[in-house]
């Protein structure tokens, strides 16, 4: 599961595409934007996450004499190209913005400028992955939010299949989980792996209070018993008599208490923490699972309930009332071979389809008195602003509203950083648990506004007027080749 030769990760149409770019001679660079439409989950913001597995694609992209053997049996590429393949490698620039970073619809998570022969190839398998962990990465921040910091992964088991399993679970401790279930995900990514057992401990032996009894034998230093085998609150009774009788015999346990995976969690665990409290445990932990998500955790915390410890599965794994993140990948400029850019733009009746062209950068406008995001603006590259210069945020719907922002009142950010330059890696991803540190401040720069589950706050996201004016010059040059074709 560490780095792998993704090369056929991809598309047909990427090589059927590139196999017609080598036939016609074209050596063009291109400017590809990938970036996603609408935020996931009903929610204001969305978590960028992916970025080491993009790095990896890209450090191992090469076709081996299997491929190529697997690509000539197709029938659908010429000699001449299969051979050039055999010596291919990416010689492009990459830019991202750094995982765990907050990001919001149409601003480019990950530029590539190559060229268009090497853009192409790697647009599937960069989708998969960026799709794919800044889905669950989104997920998790949103459970963890309504949570608090005591959120576990526990999705191996119901993820679709073990690459969805292993990243999903990263993607998770990213956007602030504690830990995972996934010990391989553990190993490879050197994030805590936490779990105690299953009802089916406690169905191997005679009795519930046996089963207790050996487990906190085995594990007095991470003792949470699982009660609702058989009667969830007996099954509290069984372990605070286990409790006791580790008191007794003086063994002080580092992390003990209690998991519900059923039953009416709120009542149970206000039950339980007067039956712990009581009984001289009032730091026993409360854990819960059961199909738990955001939404589901909300009104357990709206009720009463008495839980510190969350253990989520399904519903985050699966991102299951989102499924998808629906990053795309377009075109938005050619750079010809004496520098001149040339913009692209694709246009849709569905305005939502219609890109931003040119070479784009990403600026983040910050309130300087508590470091909380106003608003991005995406730039074009060669566009210079600075904290001493008064902005207008204009909205992208309603471009009649603004918001004027006196020189001194905010702070300024380029939230991509270079990647790849001609072909090789600059960045140094860092650790799992050095970019969960940094999500969990770059959530804290996210107003509560924009956190909320229900109708939140969006972020603007602006173009600046130059790139706005580049926009509209495109698309009435569309409009007019379009009248003028009709009239002939």
């Amino acid at each position: 599961m560490g780095s792998r030769n993704l090369t056929l990760l991809t598309d047909l149409y990427e090589l059927t595409m590139m196999q017609g770019y080598f036939e016609t001679g074209n050596t063009d660079k291109a400017v590809f934007d990938a970036f996603y439409r609408k935020n996931p989950c009903g929610g204001a913001y969305a978590i960028s996450c992916g970025l080491d597995q993009v790095i990896d694609l890209i450090n191992n992209l090469h076709f081996e004499d299997e491929d190529i053997d697997y690509l000539r049996s197709t029938g659908f590429f010429r000699d001449d190209f299969l051979e050039y393949l055999r010596n291919f490698k990416f010689t492009g620039d990459i830019y991202a913005i750094p995982e765990g970073t907050i990001i919001f619809p149409k601003e480019p998570l990950v530029k590539v400028v190559a060229p268009i022969i090497e853009a192409q190839l790697i647009e599937t398998a960069l989708l998969n992955i960026i799709n794919h962990q800044s889905l669950i990465a989104t997920k998790a921040a949103r459970v963890v939010h309504e949570a608090g910091p005591g959120v576990m992964e526990f999705g191996l088991r119901r993820a679709q299949g073990p690459d969805a399993g292993i990243y999903g679970a990263r993607a998770a401790v990213i956007a602030g989980c504690c830990g995972t279930s996934n010990v391989l995900a553990g190993q490879m990514f050197d994030i805590p792996v936490k779990g105690t057992h299953a009802h089916s401990w406690i169905m191997s032996f005679k009795t519930e209070l046996e089963a207790f009894r050996t487990y906190a034998k085995m594990f007095p230093d991470n003792c949470i018993l699982l009660v609702d085998t058989y009667d969830a609150l007996e099954g509290v009774g069984h372990a605070i008599q286990v409790f006791r009788e580790m008191r007794e015999q003086g063994v002080k346990s580092r992390l003990y208490g209690i998991r519900f995976d059923s039953g009416d969690l709120a009542y149970l665990s206000k039950k339980a923490r007067v039956m712990l409290d009581e009984a001289g445990f009032e730091d026993a932990v409360i854990s819960a699972s059961s199909d738990l998500d955001e939404y589901l955790i909300n009104s357990l915390m709206n009720q009463g309930a008495q839980i510190t410890s969350w253990g989520v599965g399904t519903n985050l794994i699966t991102s299951q009332d989102n499924p998808s993140f629906g990053g795309v990948y377009k075109l938005s400029a050619i750079i010809k071979e004496d520098g001149t850019v040339i913009p692209k733009i694709k246009v849709s009746e569905n305005t939502e389809k219609v890109t931003n062209p040119g070479n784009k950068k990403i600026i983040r406008i910050y309130d300087k008195a508590n470091h909380k995001i106003k608003a991005d603006v995406i730039t074009l590259v060669d566009e210079q602003y600075n904290e001493n210069q008064p902005l207008t945020i204009f909205d992208p719907v309603d471009t009649w509203k603004r918001t004027f922002l006196p020189a001194g009142s905010y702070e300024l950010r380029e939230i991509m950083v270079p990647v790849f330059k001609d072909g090789k890696c600059v960045y140094q991803s860092p650790s799992v648990m050095e970019i969960r540190d940094y999500c969990s401040r770059e959530k804290e720069t996210l107003w509560s506004e924009s956190m909320r589950l229900v109708n939140p706050q969006e972020v603007h996201v602006d173009l600046s007027k130059k790139l706005w004016t580049l926009k509209q010059d495109l698309l009435d040059g569309v409009h007019r080749f379009a009248e003028n074709d009709h009239q002939e």
